[in-house]
C-alpha cells in the first residue's frame, strides 16, 4: 500500500479579483423558520504572497426591501455610518488537496475577533484560483444586539450568522 501526500501550497506572488466571478454572502435564521440570505455588492479581495485579505462596503447589502436595507445599517446592526466597511485579513492559510482552512481576523462594526474560514481551493488553472470559504460567527460578539421576540416566544433572529465568500482570483 502506498500513500500519496496530497498537501500543496498556496499560490505565491499577488492574485487580485475577478469581481465578475465572485460573491460574498451571509445566511441567517429568520423567525425560527427560513434561512434569509442576502450579499454585499462592494467588495474587493487579494491573495498577496499566502496573506488573504478582502473588505466591504457595508452600504452595499442587498436586501430586497428598502426599509429593512435602512435598519441593517443603522446602529441596530451594522452602523454604516460610523463603521462603514467589514474586512478581513488572514494569518495563516493551510492546504490539504483542495481543502484549505484560512485563521484570520474579521472586522466589523469596529470589533476585531479571530475567525476560522474552511472550504475548497481550486487551481492554479492557468492564471487562476478558486476560493470557496465559510464560517459562522455570533453576531452579538461583534455588537450586533437587535433583537425581538415573536408572538410565538421565537427569537426574530438567530445570532448565528454564516458568511460565504466564492472567490476567483487571477494572477497579477
Amino acid at each position: 500500500m502506498t500513500t500519496t501526500l496530497t498537501e500543496q501550497s498556496i499560490p505565491t506572488g499577488t492574485w487580485t479579483l475577478d469581481k465578475v466571478h465572485s460573491t460574498v454572502g451571509y445566511a441567517v435564521r429568520h423567525s425560527g423558520i427560513s434561512l434569509f440570505k442576502g450579499g454585499l455588492t462592494e467588495f474587493d479581495a487579494s491573495l498577496v504572497d499566502g496573506v488573504l485579505r478582502g473588505s466591504a462596503d457595508v452600504a452595499g447589502i442587498t436586501v430586497q426591501d428598502e426599509n429593512l436595507e435602512g435598519h441593517l445599517l443603522s446602529p441596530d446592526f451594522f452602523d454604516a455610518e460610523q463603521f462603514p466597511r467589514v474586512s478581513f485579513q488572514s494569518t495563516s492559510i493551510d492546504r490539504d488537496g483542495d481543502a484549505v482552512t484560512v485563521e484570520g481576523e474579521l472586522e466589523l462594526r469596529g470589533s476585531k475577533r479571530p475567525v476560522t474560514l474552511t472550504g475548497t481551493i481550486a487551481g492554479p488553472v492557468g492564471e487562476k484560483i478558486g476560493l470557496h470559504l465559510e464560517t459562522t460567527i455570533d453576531r452579538t460578539a461583534f455588537g450586533m444586539n437587535w433583537q425581538m421576540e415573536l408572538p410565538n416566544g421565537v427569537n426574530a433572529l438567530d445570532n448565528e450568522v454564516t458568511l460565504t465568500a466564492d472567490l476567483e482570483l487571477a494572477k497579477a
